[in-house]
């Protein structure tokens, strides 16, 4: 029961759509009506505001990294497991938009980060060197994904490996229309306006 109550606490926190949130109090729009229409950091970065992309980014991993820490120092390691797994589900369908929500990127790196700082880490410099070759964030964080199971295989063991491979196969879908556009030479790079 205490794993169920931390999950939903953690579900609740990935939940709130904090793109949206900024870009609303700047005065930038409704997010979801702009470039990709997604409610991450790298389409606030689309609206030309980058200290706003930037609190999105903040924001949106530290939800999946609060409900970890709160839940390991309230309930121990499975209850924090849970916690940010579901956060990183709240992301990705959140209940105040009709569970339409982003593509768990950042949610997903903050996480990590919490679970077990090295392989955050580790996720984190992946992402950092693909966007550097490929100037291209759904790239990026489609090579940090497919990489991070195998890493918490090998730092963590399998229970580890086996929740980060479930959020990697959700990052995979919630990027399809993304892997389209890479394949076809279309996808947008980092800091354009869209």
């Amino acid at each position: 029961m205490t794993v169920i109550l931390w999950a939903v606490i953690g579900y609740l926190l990935g939940s709130i759509p904090f793109g949206i949130v900024i870009t609303r109090a700047l005065g930038l729009g409704d997010l979801r009506k702009i470039g990709s229409g997604n409610i991450g950091a790298t389409n606030v970065l689309r609206t030309g505001n980058k200290p706003a992309a930037l609190a999105t980014l903040l924001l949106d991993s530290g939800k999946g990294a609060i409900a970890v820490l709160l839940a390991r120092a309230l309930a121990g390691p499975e209850a924090a497991l849970a916690a940010g797994a579901a956060a990183f589900l709240g992301h990705l369908f959140p209940v105040w938009l009709g569970f339409k929500g982003g593509k768990g990127v950042a949610t997903f790196l903050g996480t990590l980060l919490a679970l077990d700082w090295r392989l955050g880490l580790i996720a984190c410099g992946i992402w950092l060197l693909t966007a550097l070759i490929g100037r291209i964030s759904s790239l990026s964080a489609l090579v940090a994904a497919a990489l991070t199971p195998l890493v918490a295989l090998w730092l963590d063991g399998p229970l580890m490996a086996a929740v980060t491979a479930f959020m990697t196969v959700l990052i995979f879908i919630r990027h399809h229309a993304n892997i389209t556009r890479i394949l076809a030479g279309t996808e947008p790079r980092i800091g354009k306006k869209g």
